[in-house]
């Protein structure tokens, strides 16, 4: 892997909005270089786990609940069409089919930002590239219950299903965003997975490494399969061993809460790096209020000033590690209000300008999609 972003900026996913052309509009305000495509969670699909579920055997909902009926009497047939479309699927070239495309009632977003890239005319106007997200297997899996309320993490079958699920559709994202780039750099997936780094808490009781790991695995080489590098967006803290261990090309964490606790790894970091690993460095702070209500350019410049000095004391080079840096915020903004999330979003493109244009001069400076 050879991607230098050198600390362009990209956003999690969520918006605080209800309207996906007003969603698109800021998200290409602020970072139209790597745009996103937005998931809303204030609306009644879009929260994500519900938002990946579509094909799921035995899905039933019920206003804003919904769950795995495992009790249906057709529950089995369910199973065994799912596993003959999804063998089918695999032997394919091109698995992007129901069930494993987004469905466009839930991930409308989706559908919106592609159509607005393929209209926006010509390569001049493509962006650098491009990222998704999808919802990780194992907090999904925790997220949501068959019958009996039980999370189906916890079930063998449910769990080799919902990963299959997540894997397929993305692939399918990476499949489809790889259309949208100026076919020089890959698009993006990110996983949202923060139980990478929680099993083993009370919140994650009977959840161990290796299932982590397996699940996350599975994920990661569908996103490579379909074209796109692979990250693992964590916005929690815990051992970050499997999360750099892992066939991941890019770790996103919370710098503005965790990074002395990542550091903390010193030789899975090295090694990361050494591999070609990049950082998203979450050092936006949108979990926090009273922080981001106090932040400023200059205080988060000064920041992530300190914290490169602690990683070039651990061995690494410089020049590398700015090369493999993006800069976000910490986490999603949709549960923040309208104007917190344009500030997150507006602190994230100021931070990343000043930083490419210190490291790199004018013309890391610049913006192609904003001169057209």
């Amino acid at each position: 892997m050879n991607f230098s972003p050198r600390c362009r900026p990209v956003l999690i996913g969520s918006l605080p909005l209800h309207d996906h052309e007003a969603a698109l509009a800021m998200i290409f305000r602020h970072t139209p270089e790597i745009p996103i495509w937005p998931q809303l969670p204030r609306l009644p699909k879009e929260g994500m786990i519900r938002q990946f579920l579509d094909g799921f055997p035995g899905l039933k909902e019920d206003g804003k609940r919904f769950w795995i009926d495992t009790e249906a009497a057709d529950f089995p047939e369910q199973m065994a069409q799912f596993y003959d479309e999804y063998g089918q699927a695999e032997a394919e070239t091109n698995p992007c089919r129901p069930p494993f495309m987004l469905n466009e009632e839930a991930a409308p977003g989706f559908y919106a930002f592609c159509q607005a890239l393929a209209e926006s005319g010509g390569e001049k106007k493509m962006p650098w590239t491009v990222k998704g997200q999808i919802t990780g297997p194992v907090t999904c899996g925790m997220g949501v219950k068959d019958s009996h309320g039980r999370a189906i993490v916890h079930d063998d079958n449910l769990r080799d299903v919902l990963v299959a699920l997540i894997a397929m559709k993305a692939e399918c994202q990476a499949r489809c965003l790889a259309r949208l780039t100026n076919q020089e750099t890959p698009p993006l997936v990110f996983i949202d997975e923060p139980a990478m780094v929680a099993f083993g808490s009370s919140g994650f009781s009977g959840i161990g490494r290796d299932m982590v790991s397996e699940a996350v695995g599975r994920v990661i080489a569908s996103i490579h399969r379909g074209g796109a590098l692979a990250g693992v967006h964590v916005c929690a803290n815990g051992d970050w061993q499997p999360v750099l261990a892992s066939t991941a090309d890019i770790v996103s964490f919370d710098a503005y809460s965790y990074f002395d606790n990542l550091i903390l790894y010193r030789q899975e970091l090295l090694h990361f790096l050494a591999r070609g690993g990049v950082l998203a460095w979450g050092i936006v702070p949108t979990g926090d209020m009273a922080a981001l209500e106090e932040a400023t350019e200059d205080s988060l410049h000064a920041l992530w000033r300190g914290q490169l000095a602690k990683l070039l004391a651990l061995g690494v080079d410089k020049e590398t590690m700015t090369a493999r840096t993006l800069i976000t915020p910490s986490c999603g903004t949709g549960s923040l209000t309208a104007t917190q999330a344009e500030k997150a979003l507006c602190l994230t493109a100021k931070l990343s300008r000043r930083l490419r244009r210190e490291l790199y001069g004018a013309e890391g400076g610049e913006n192609p999609r904003e001169q057209t």
